[in-house]
């Protein structure tokens, strides 16, 4: 048994004595020191002091059992304060766990919404790609249009040019199977004037 308490009835150890007078414990141990306070010793050789004895120095306490009742009290005071700081902190986790989950949801979300603009910047590409390749496919098909058509007007000019110079030739051949008869030379040279004229008048 401690010194603070004791088996005898109505007899306290200095510390429970502090308590019941409203003073120090060393106050209480300086009034024993200088016998200001009588105490025996008890069978344990702890220091005990007789509640008259406190009351004859410090004037009538507060009842041992009333003592023993408020530091009960206060035992379950401080218990109910744990229980309040645990029940706290518990609502606290619950409420970092609800901060979280919301966190995930709203990252989930936005996870959700950029995979849906991905997959409509993918499917206009797409698009894109098949329009582009049908814009070239006709740009092709109208350059060779266009090379056709060159090729062909090419020809005819080359097929003009020959029909020209055949006719030339044939005028010349007919001005020198007629050179000797002025007759013959006066209508060759007829003949080449109409030519000239519808050579000039095709050009």
């Amino acid at each position: 048994m401690s010194e603070e308490t004791s088996s005898a009835p109505n007899k306290v150890g200095p510390q429970q004595a502090a308590k019941i007078t409203g003073r120090s414990k060393s106050t209480i141990i300086r009034a024993m020191q200088n016998g200001k306070i009588s105490f025996e010793v008890d069978e344990q050789g702890h220091r005990v002091i007789d509640l008259s004895e406190l009351e004859r120095v410090f004037g009538k306490a507060e009842p041992f059992s009333n003592v023993k009742k408020s530091s009960g009290r206060a035992s379950s005071n401080a218990n109910v304060q744990a229980e309040i700081e645990r029940e706290l902190q518990r609502a606290q986790e619950m409420i970092e766990n609800e901060r979280m989950k919301m966190r995930m949801r709203m990252l989930e979300d936005q996870t959700h919404m950029l995979r849906q603009q991905l997959d409509d910047a993918m499917a206009q590409r797409d698009q894109w790609q098949k329009q582009a390749q049908q814009v070239l496919l006709t740009s092709q098909h109208s350059q060779k249009q266009a090379d056709d058509l060159r090729a062909e007007l090419e020809t005819q000019k080359r097929q003009e040019l020959e029909r020209r110079k055949q006719m030339v030739e044939r005028v010349k051949r007919i001005q020198g199977q007629n050179q000797n008869s002025p007759q013959k030379t006066q209508n060759a040279g007829g003949i080449w004037s109409e030519l000239k004229k519808r050579w000039n008048g095709k050009a």
